[in-house]
């Protein structure tokens, strides 16, 4: 029991590991292909991460990316494939920030109205790709590519000036919400930044996600309908509710991830509000492999490439350009494909190999029986 254990442990380490190399190594031949040293953007990133600051904006970035990437996972573990993530997120930031303008209440109520809002309209739209599902068998794929378009529409729209919105030079925001539903921090000092409270609000988060995948009835018919909806159903779930159910709770915790920016730093949205969330998560997730655990740690990774790189630009005497994080985080999802099939595959060889010596020793031990029950 004790060598499976660690053979799992290794085929669950191996795929991120591989993927990791895998990308430093194809980003150092860019590198080199350009003249440009395949170590040095290395050294400097990671002297980056030694500042307190910088650890501050990695882990604040992390927040967002870690809630994010949950919201995609939920999805994954039920063989669905949530792209819609980005426009839920953007979609339920924006929402939020016009009832966090508008509304005033006391901070004890004003937060919990706030991200309730965040997580019913990630729900509600990602339930338009749900229900498209279970009625009409329309791939949650090419719903949510759609819903996201429709989001951005949507928010340019709602934002303008006659809706909800206010000109701001060339920007256009949603006002600054009451102050009794910003989220409070851990101001650090004037030289590091303030952390973001929402950061223990996500390290919450991941608990409720292992607990309620791990630990409940609710968590097994997920994974159980996800691995086989024909048997799900044969033991009693009802697969169609299942579906369902997984995207309205993938739409809320998306919804939700662009809170720790919203209600901690920016308190407005405009159009300024970052993009992308949602594609970076899918990475995230991949990397992690729907863990909690490994999804933390890409999370933390993502985020380090993201506030690190900016210093390669002032790098003396010689510049990089800061998008060969970028091209490491495109080659760390190319990567991570591959790795993960090829240790798929490896794992399952083993497996072959270990049950059909477990065959041969038990027919072996058949055959001695049977010779001295002959004698």
């Amino acid at each position: 029991m004790k060598k499976f254990d660690k053979e799992r442990v290794l085929l669950a380490v191996a795929g991120p590991v591989i993927a990791l190399v895998a990308a430093i190594a194809l980003t150092s031949v860019v590198l080199l292909a350009s003249g440009k040293n395949p170590f040095e953007p290395y050294a400097l990133m990671l002297q980056q991460a030694t500042y307190s600051d910088v650890q501050v904006l990695i882990v604040n970035q992390a927040s967002m990316y870690y809630i994010a990437a949950l919201g995609v996972a939920i999805g994954f573990r039920m063989n669905l494939f949530n792209i819609g993530v980005d426009g839920q997120y953007r979609l339920g930031a924006m929402m939020t920030a016009v009832v966090g303008a508008h509304l005033a209440l006391p901070s004890f109520l004003q937060i919990p109205v706030l991200m309730l809002v965040a997580m019913l309209t990630g729900a509600f739209w990602a339930g338009i790709a749900g229900v498209l599902k279970v009625t009409r068998g329309v791939s949650e794929v090419v719903s949510t590519i759609m819903l996201n378009a429709i989001a951005t529409s949507l928010i340019g729209y709602l934002t303008a000036e006659n809706i909800w919105g206010q000109q701001v030079g060339n920007n256009n925001t949603t006002g600054i919400m009451k102050k009794s539903g910003w989220f409070p921090g851990i101001n650090l000092g004037a030289d590091v930044g303030e952390l973001y409270g929402m950061v223990f609000i996500a390290i919450l988060a991941g608990v409720l996600f292992w607990i309620a995948l791990n630990r409940t009835r609710f968590g097994f018919d997920l994974r159980a309908t996800g691995a086989s909806e024909s048997a799900a159903a044969a033991s009693g779930v009802d697969a169609k509710r299942m579906v369902l159910t997984a995207m309205l709770i993938s739409g809320a915790v998306a919804g939700f991830s662009g809170l720790p920016l919203l209600l901690g730093d920016a308190h407005t949205y405009s159009l300024s509000f970052p993009a992308g969330l949602g594609f970076v998560a899918i990475g995230i997730a991949l990397l992690g492999r729907n863990n909690p655990g490994g999804i933390a740690l890409a999370a933390l990774l993502w985020a380090f490439l993201d506030k690190a790189s900016p210093a390669l630009d002032y790098a003396t005497p010689v510049a990089y350009d800061k998008e060969i994080a970028t091209i490491m985080q495109g080659l760390i999802v190319f990567a991570v494909v591959i790795s993960y099939e090829a240790v798929r595959v490896w794992g399952l060889r083993r497996q072959q190999k270990r049950v059909g010596e477990e065959l041969a020793a038990a027919a072996a031990n058949n055959n001695s029986t049977k010779e001295v029950a002959a004698r």
